[in-house]
Protein backbone atom coordinates (compact mmCIF):
# COMPACT_ATOMS: atom_id res chain seq x y z
CA UNK A 1 0.00 0.00 0.00
CA UNK A 2 1.47 3.22 -0.89
CA UNK A 3 0.92 6.04 1.43
CA UNK A 4 1.06 9.78 1.01
CA UNK A 5 3.79 11.94 3.17
CA UNK A 6 1.63 14.96 3.23
CA UNK A 7 2.79 18.71 4.76
CA UNK A 8 1.76 19.63 8.09
CA UNK A 9 -1.33 21.88 8.59
CA UNK A 10 0.17 25.39 8.98
CA UNK A 11 -1.52 28.01 10.68
CA UNK A 12 -2.72 31.23 9.23
CA UNK A 13 -0.17 33.28 10.23
CA UNK A 14 2.73 31.11 8.14
CA UNK A 15 0.97 30.94 4.22
CA UNK A 16 4.03 28.58 2.62
CA UNK A 17 7.18 26.51 3.69
CA UNK A 18 10.22 25.70 1.90
CA UNK A 19 11.72 22.02 1.79
CA UNK A 20 14.70 22.62 3.37
CA UNK A 21 16.28 19.62 3.33
CA UNK A 22 15.46 15.11 2.86
CA UNK A 23 17.06 12.70 5.23
CA UNK A 24 16.59 9.68 2.86
CA UNK A 25 16.34 9.22 -1.05
CA UNK A 26 14.01 7.74 -2.95
CA UNK A 27 14.34 3.97 -2.52
CA UNK A 28 15.39 3.99 1.19
CA UNK A 29 14.06 2.04 3.83
CA UNK A 30 12.04 4.50 6.35
CA UNK A 31 10.49 3.56 10.17
CA UNK A 32 7.39 4.83 11.36
CA UNK A 33 7.91 8.07 13.01
CA UNK A 34 11.56 8.22 11.68
CA UNK A 35 12.76 11.97 10.70
CA UNK A 36 12.14 11.92 6.68
CA UNK A 37 12.72 15.90 5.88
CA UNK A 38 12.72 19.49 7.33
CA UNK A 39 10.26 22.29 6.43
CA UNK A 40 11.57 25.74 6.54
CA UNK A 41 8.58 28.61 7.32
CA UNK A 42 9.31 32.11 8.49
CA UNK A 43 9.22 31.23 12.48
CA UNK A 44 10.25 27.82 12.78
CA UNK A 45 11.12 24.68 11.31
CA UNK A 46 8.78 21.84 11.18
CA UNK A 47 10.13 18.03 10.86
CA UNK A 48 8.12 15.35 8.79
CA UNK A 49 8.17 11.75 10.04
CA UNK A 50 7.72 8.65 8.30
CA UNK A 51 3.78 7.21 8.66
CA UNK A 52 5.14 3.62 8.57
CA UNK A 53 7.27 1.11 8.27
CA UNK A 54 8.64 0.66 4.48
CA UNK A 55 10.40 2.23 1.72
CA UNK A 56 10.59 5.79 0.81
CA UNK A 57 8.97 5.37 -2.92
CA UNK A 58 8.90 8.57 -4.51
CA UNK A 59 9.90 12.33 -3.74
CA UNK A 60 7.47 14.74 -4.95
CA UNK A 61 8.76 18.19 -3.74
CA UNK A 62 12.70 18.76 -4.02
CA UNK A 63 14.70 20.72 -1.40
CA UNK A 64 14.13 24.22 -2.10
CA UNK A 65 10.43 23.48 -3.61
CA UNK A 66 7.59 26.24 -1.99
CA UNK A 67 4.87 23.90 -0.75
CA UNK A 68 1.42 25.08 1.32
CA UNK A 69 -0.64 23.14 4.50
CA UNK A 70 -1.17 19.44 4.02
CA UNK A 71 1.04 19.19 0.46
CA UNK A 72 1.94 15.84 -0.96
CA UNK A 73 5.09 15.73 -1.11
CA UNK A 74 6.73 11.96 -1.24
CA UNK A 75 4.84 8.31 -1.11
CA UNK A 76 6.15 5.42 1.34
CA UNK A 77 5.51 1.90 0.29
CA UNK A 78 3.98 0.26 3.78
CA UNK A 79 6.75 -2.85 4.55
CA UNK A 80 3.69 -4.88 4.17
CA UNK A 81 2.57 -4.48 0.88
CA UNK A 82 4.20 -6.32 -2.39
CA UNK A 83 8.11 -5.16 -2.66
CA UNK A 84 8.05 -4.55 -6.72
CA UNK A 85 5.11 -3.36 -8.05
CA UNK A 86 6.99 -1.16 -10.29
CA UNK A 87 10.35 -2.48 -11.54
CA UNK A 88 11.98 0.61 -11.67
CA UNK A 89 12.64 0.65 -8.38
CA UNK A 90 14.47 -1.94 -8.43
CA UNK A 91 17.68 -0.99 -10.03
CA UNK A 92 18.86 2.35 -7.93
CA UNK A 93 18.41 0.31 -4.85
CA UNK A 94 20.54 -2.34 -6.56
CA UNK A 95 23.62 0.14 -7.26
CA UNK A 96 23.46 2.27 -4.18
CA UNK A 97 23.84 -0.95 -1.75
CA UNK A 98 27.32 -1.99 -2.69
CA UNK A 99 28.28 1.89 -2.13
CA UNK A 100 28.00 1.78 1.77
CA UNK A 101 25.66 -0.92 3.69
CA UNK A 102 26.72 0.16 7.06
CA UNK A 103 26.13 4.07 6.71
CA UNK A 104 24.05 4.11 3.71
CA UNK A 105 21.07 5.57 5.97
CA UNK A 106 23.92 8.21 8.01
CA UNK A 107 24.68 9.69 4.09
CA UNK A 108 22.38 12.94 3.20
CA UNK A 109 21.81 12.67 -0.70
CA UNK A 110 23.84 15.87 -1.10
CA UNK A 111 26.97 13.64 0.81
CA UNK A 112 26.35 11.00 -1.09
CA UNK A 113 26.63 12.39 -4.38
CA UNK A 114 29.99 14.44 -3.36
CA UNK A 115 31.56 11.14 -2.13
CA UNK A 116 30.65 9.30 -5.30
CA UNK A 117 31.80 11.86 -7.68
CA UNK A 118 35.25 12.10 -5.77
CA UNK A 119 35.66 8.59 -5.28
CA UNK A 120 36.04 8.83 -0.98
CA UNK A 121 35.73 6.54 1.71
CA UNK A 122 32.79 6.59 4.17
CA UNK A 123 35.01 5.20 6.70
CA UNK A 124 37.59 7.66 7.30
CA UNK A 125 34.45 10.70 7.33
CA UNK A 126 32.94 11.71 10.46
CA UNK A 127 29.79 12.89 10.56
CA UNK A 128 28.96 16.38 11.93
CA UNK A 129 24.70 15.83 11.78
CA UNK A 130 21.95 14.77 13.50
CA UNK A 131 22.81 11.30 15.05
CA UNK A 132 26.15 11.27 13.19
CA UNK A 133 24.91 11.69 9.96
CA UNK A 134 27.28 12.94 7.11
CA UNK A 135 26.09 16.06 5.48
CA UNK A 136 27.46 17.86 2.53
CA UNK A 137 29.69 20.00 4.53
CA UNK A 138 31.62 17.45 5.93
CA UNK A 139 32.31 16.30 2.83
CA UNK A 140 33.63 19.60 1.19
CA UNK A 141 35.48 19.99 4.83
CA UNK A 142 37.51 16.35 3.71
CA UNK A 143 38.34 17.97 0.55
CA UNK A 144 39.04 21.14 1.07
CA UNK A 145 42.13 21.07 3.63
CA UNK A 146 44.12 19.04 0.62
CA UNK A 147 43.91 17.01 -2.70
CA UNK A 148 42.75 13.38 -2.49
CA UNK A 149 44.68 11.07 -4.64
CA UNK A 150 42.52 10.01 -7.77
CA UNK A 151 40.14 13.09 -7.77
CA UNK A 152 42.82 15.74 -7.10
CA UNK A 153 43.16 16.12 -10.90
CA UNK A 154 39.27 16.42 -11.33
CA UNK A 155 38.71 19.26 -8.81
CA UNK A 156 41.64 21.52 -10.52
CA UNK A 157 40.15 20.98 -13.80
CA UNK A 158 36.42 21.25 -12.99
CA UNK A 159 35.06 24.51 -11.68
CA UNK A 160 32.42 22.77 -9.85
CA UNK A 161 33.25 19.40 -8.64
CA UNK A 162 30.00 18.52 -5.95
CA UNK A 163 27.50 20.70 -7.27
CA UNK A 164 25.90 24.04 -9.27
CA UNK A 165 26.83 25.62 -6.09
CA UNK A 166 30.44 25.17 -5.50
CA UNK A 167 33.07 26.35 -6.88
CA UNK A 168 37.05 26.29 -7.16
CA UNK A 169 39.04 29.75 -6.92
CA UNK A 170 41.57 30.34 -9.21
CA UNK A 171 43.76 29.52 -6.45
CA UNK A 172 42.43 26.17 -5.76
CA UNK A 173 39.90 27.20 -2.85
CA UNK A 174 36.64 25.85 -2.85
CA UNK A 175 33.52 28.23 -2.46
CA UNK A 176 30.13 27.75 -2.02
CA UNK A 177 27.20 30.16 -2.63
CA UNK A 178 24.15 28.83 -0.42
CA UNK A 179 20.68 30.28 -0.54
CA UNK A 180 19.69 32.28 2.80
CA UNK A 181 16.88 30.06 5.04
CA UNK A 182 13.76 31.16 4.78
CA UNK A 183 14.25 32.23 9.10
CA UNK A 184 17.30 34.60 8.34
CA UNK A 185 15.54 35.97 5.43
CA UNK A 186 12.17 36.80 7.14
CA UNK A 187 14.62 38.16 10.47
CA UNK A 188 16.40 40.45 8.24
CA UNK A 189 13.50 41.88 6.57
CA UNK A 190 11.71 42.22 10.16
CA UNK A 191 14.85 44.09 11.62
CA UNK A 192 15.53 46.34 8.50
CA UNK A 193 11.60 46.53 8.55
CA UNK A 194 11.99 47.81 12.47
CA UNK A 195 14.70 50.15 11.97
CA UNK A 196 12.96 52.03 9.22
CA UNK A 197 9.76 52.11 10.28
CA UNK A 198 9.90 53.00 13.89
CA UNK A 199 11.69 56.08 15.90
CA UNK A 200 13.94 53.77 17.70
CA UNK A 201 15.74 55.36 20.60
CA UNK A 202 18.56 53.28 23.08
CA UNK A 203 19.09 54.42 26.68
CA UNK A 204 21.80 52.70 28.68
CA UNK A 205 22.95 52.25 31.95
CA UNK A 206 24.73 49.66 34.09
CA UNK A 207 24.04 47.63 37.16
CA UNK A 208 26.01 46.15 40.06
CA UNK A 209 25.93 42.24 39.90
CA UNK A 210 27.54 41.60 43.33
CA UNK A 211 23.99 41.15 44.98
CA UNK A 212 22.81 38.71 42.36
CA UNK A 213 26.11 37.11 42.16
CA UNK A 214 26.12 36.42 46.02
CA UNK A 215 22.76 35.09 45.81
CA UNK A 216 23.27 32.77 43.14
CA UNK A 217 26.70 31.09 44.88
CA UNK A 218 25.10 31.17 48.45
CA UNK A 219 22.09 29.28 47.50
CA UNK A 220 22.66 27.68 43.78
CA UNK A 221 23.31 23.98 45.36
CA UNK A 222 20.13 24.08 47.38
CA UNK A 223 18.24 25.46 44.27
CA UNK A 224 18.98 23.15 41.96
CA UNK A 225 18.27 20.06 44.63
CA UNK A 226 14.82 21.38 45.03
CA UNK A 227 13.81 22.10 41.49
CA UNK A 228 14.84 19.10 39.98
CA UNK A 229 18.43 19.77 38.20
CA UNK A 230 16.87 23.24 37.23
CA UNK A 231 19.99 25.61 37.38
CA UNK A 232 19.77 29.37 39.15
CA UNK A 233 21.06 31.65 36.44
CA UNK A 234 20.73 35.48 35.95
CA UNK A 235 18.17 35.14 33.15
CA UNK A 236 15.57 34.93 35.97
CA UNK A 237 16.41 37.53 38.04
CA UNK A 238 16.22 40.04 35.04
CA UNK A 239 12.76 38.25 34.21
CA UNK A 240 11.45 38.85 37.00
CA UNK A 241 12.65 42.69 37.60
CA UNK A 242 11.40 43.62 34.04
CA UNK A 243 7.72 42.17 34.87
CA UNK A 244 7.92 44.36 38.10
CA UNK A 245 9.18 46.93 35.86
CA UNK A 246 6.86 46.72 33.18
CA UNK A 247 3.81 46.53 35.56
CA UNK A 248 4.71 49.98 36.83
CA UNK A 249 5.54 51.22 33.03
CA UNK A 250 2.73 50.34 30.93
CA UNK A 251 3.49 51.90 27.86
CA UNK A 252 6.96 49.83 27.86
CA UNK A 253 4.55 46.79 28.13
CA UNK A 254 2.50 47.88 25.33
CA UNK A 255 2.40 47.20 21.41
CA UNK A 256 1.40 49.16 18.39
CA UNK A 257 -1.31 48.22 15.43
CA UNK A 258 -1.45 50.64 13.19
CA UNK A 259 -2.63 53.69 14.93
CA UNK A 260 -3.98 51.96 17.81
CA UNK A 261 -1.81 51.15 21.02
CA UNK A 262 -2.46 48.16 22.71
CA UNK A 263 -2.28 48.07 26.33
CA UNK A 264 -1.47 44.83 27.94
CA UNK A 265 -2.92 43.46 31.42
CA UNK A 266 -0.39 40.31 31.51
CA UNK A 267 3.29 40.35 30.78
CA UNK A 268 4.57 37.96 27.95
CA UNK A 269 8.08 38.15 27.70
CA UNK A 270 10.05 37.38 25.00
CA UNK A 271 13.93 35.70 25.16
CA UNK A 272 16.04 35.97 22.36
CA UNK A 273 18.03 32.77 21.53
CA UNK A 274 20.61 32.22 18.80
CA UNK A 275 19.89 28.95 17.11
CA UNK A 276 22.05 27.51 14.30
CA UNK A 277 19.18 28.46 11.75
CA UNK A 278 19.20 31.98 12.96
CA UNK A 279 17.66 34.33 15.91
CA UNK A 280 14.12 33.11 17.23
CA UNK A 281 12.28 34.44 20.33
CA UNK A 282 10.53 32.07 22.14
CA UNK A 283 7.88 33.99 24.88
CA UNK A 284 7.54 33.04 28.42
CA UNK A 285 3.50 33.55 29.21
CA UNK A 286 2.10 35.16 31.91
CA UNK A 287 5.70 35.58 33.77
CA UNK A 288 4.08 37.62 36.78
CA UNK A 289 2.18 34.07 38.21
CA UNK A 290 5.79 32.10 37.29
CA UNK A 291 8.98 31.88 40.13
CA UNK A 292 12.26 31.84 39.45
CA UNK A 293 12.55 28.43 39.10
CA UNK A 294 9.69 27.88 36.33
CA UNK A 295 11.42 30.73 34.64
CA UNK A 296 14.83 28.91 34.31
CA UNK A 297 13.18 25.70 33.67
CA UNK A 298 11.42 27.05 30.37
CA UNK A 299 14.37 29.45 29.39
CA UNK A 300 16.53 25.82 29.01
CA UNK A 301 13.82 24.06 27.44
CA UNK A 302 13.65 26.69 25.01
CA UNK A 303 17.44 26.64 24.48
CA UNK A 304 17.05 22.82 23.94
CA UNK A 305 14.58 22.94 21.30
CA UNK A 306 15.79 26.33 19.18
CA UNK A 307 19.39 23.84 19.36
CA UNK A 308 17.40 20.75 18.02
CA UNK A 309 15.36 22.83 15.67
CA UNK A 310 11.85 21.76 17.37
CA UNK A 311 10.54 24.74 18.31
CA UNK A 312 6.86 24.90 17.81
CA UNK A 313 5.19 28.28 15.97
CA UNK A 314 3.16 28.64 19.23
CA UNK A 315 5.84 29.36 20.97
CA UNK A 316 7.12 32.45 19.45
CA UNK A 317 3.46 33.63 18.83
CA UNK A 318 2.70 36.94 20.67
CA UNK A 319 5.37 38.60 23.61
CA UNK A 320 4.80 41.68 24.80
CA UNK A 321 8.57 42.80 25.80
CA UNK A 322 11.81 41.34 24.67
CA UNK A 323 15.09 40.39 26.60
CA UNK A 324 18.47 39.55 24.55
CA UNK A 325 21.59 38.52 26.05
CA UNK A 326 24.33 39.50 23.87
CA UNK A 327 26.86 39.03 27.46
CA UNK A 328 26.84 35.23 26.38
CA UNK A 329 28.64 35.94 23.70
CA UNK A 330 31.33 38.28 25.27
CA UNK A 331 29.65 41.36 24.14
CA UNK A 332 30.40 44.30 26.17
CA UNK A 333 27.36 47.30 24.64
CA UNK A 334 25.35 46.81 21.68
CA UNK A 335 21.66 48.44 20.86
CA UNK A 336 19.10 46.26 20.74
CA UNK A 337 16.87 46.71 17.89
CA UNK A 338 12.95 46.58 18.52
CA UNK A 339 11.11 43.27 17.59
CA UNK A 340 7.71 44.64 16.03
CA UNK A 341 5.06 45.20 17.26
CA UNK A 342 6.30 45.68 20.64
CA UNK A 343 7.84 48.96 22.20
CA UNK A 344 10.70 47.98 23.97
CA UNK A 345 13.59 45.31 24.58
CA UNK A 346 16.51 45.17 27.14
CA UNK A 347 19.74 44.25 25.95
CA UNK A 348 22.03 42.82 28.78
CA UNK A 349 25.88 42.42 28.53
CA UNK A 350 28.91 40.92 29.92
CA UNK A 351 29.90 41.27 33.64
CA UNK A 352 32.74 42.90 33.68
CA UNK A 353 34.70 43.51 36.78
CA UNK A 354 35.44 47.14 37.08
CA UNK A 355 36.59 49.94 39.53
CA UNK A 356 33.79 52.31 40.69
CA UNK A 357 33.51 54.80 43.29
CA UNK A 358 31.18 54.07 46.43
CA UNK A 359 31.15 55.99 49.32
CA UNK A 360 33.85 57.99 48.27
CA UNK A 361 36.44 55.30 48.23
CA UNK A 362 37.30 52.98 44.80
CA UNK A 363 35.64 49.25 44.92
CA UNK A 364 36.31 46.36 42.22
CA UNK A 365 32.72 45.36 41.57
CA UNK A 366 31.19 42.90 38.67
CA UNK A 367 28.87 45.24 36.59
CA UNK A 368 27.07 44.78 33.48
CA UNK A 369 25.67 47.43 30.94
CA UNK A 370 21.79 47.77 30.17
CA UNK A 371 20.83 48.65 27.35
CA UNK A 372 16.72 49.74 26.46
CA UNK A 373 16.32 50.31 22.81
CA UNK A 374 12.40 51.70 22.82
CA UNK A 375 10.33 53.19 19.69
CA UNK A 376 10.11 56.97 20.80
CA UNK A 377 6.64 57.70 19.36
CA UNK A 378 5.28 55.52 22.06
CA UNK A 379 7.78 55.66 24.86
CA UNK A 380 9.13 59.26 26.20
CA UNK A 381 12.61 59.23 27.28
CA UNK A 382 12.00 60.01 30.79
CA UNK A 383 9.50 56.80 31.40
CA UNK A 384 12.45 54.53 29.38
CA UNK A 385 15.05 55.91 31.68
CA UNK A 386 12.59 55.49 34.94
CA UNK A 387 12.09 51.76 33.57
CA UNK A 388 15.48 50.77 33.24
CA UNK A 389 16.40 52.59 36.47
CA UNK A 390 13.49 50.40 38.16
CA UNK A 391 15.34 47.04 36.60
CA UNK A 392 18.53 48.62 37.86
CA UNK A 393 17.39 48.96 41.68
CA UNK A 394 15.24 45.57 41.53
CA UNK A 395 18.47 43.62 40.51
CA UNK A 396 21.14 45.82 42.92
CA UNK A 397 18.76 45.18 45.87
CA UNK A 398 16.50 41.87 44.77
CA UNK A 399 14.77 41.87 48.15
CA UNK A 400 12.38 44.29 46.62
CA UNK A 401 11.45 41.50 43.86
CA UNK A 402 9.99 39.52 46.99
CA UNK A 403 8.83 42.92 48.64
CA UNK A 404 7.23 44.43 45.59
CA UNK A 405 8.98 47.97 46.49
Amino acid sequence: MTIEIKAPTLPESVPDGTIANWYKGAGDTVARDELLVDIETDKVVIEVVSPTDGTLKEILMEAGTTIVSNQAIGTVLASDAKPAPVTEKAEPVAETKPASNEAETMISPAAKKLIEENNLDVALIAGSGKDGRITKEDILNKLEPGPVPKSASSIVSAPAPASANVGVSEEGRIEERVPMSRLRSKVAERLLHASQSTAMLTTFNEVNMKPVMDIRNRYKDEFEKAHDGTRLGFMSFFVRACTEALKRYPAVNASLDGNDVIYHGYQDIGVAVSSPRGLVVPVLRNVDSMGLAQVEKEIRQFGLKARDGKLAIEDMLGGTFTISNGGVFGSLLSTPILNPPQTAILGMHKIQERAMAVSGAVVVLPMMYLALSYDHRMIDGKEAVQFLVTVKDLLEDPTRLLLEI
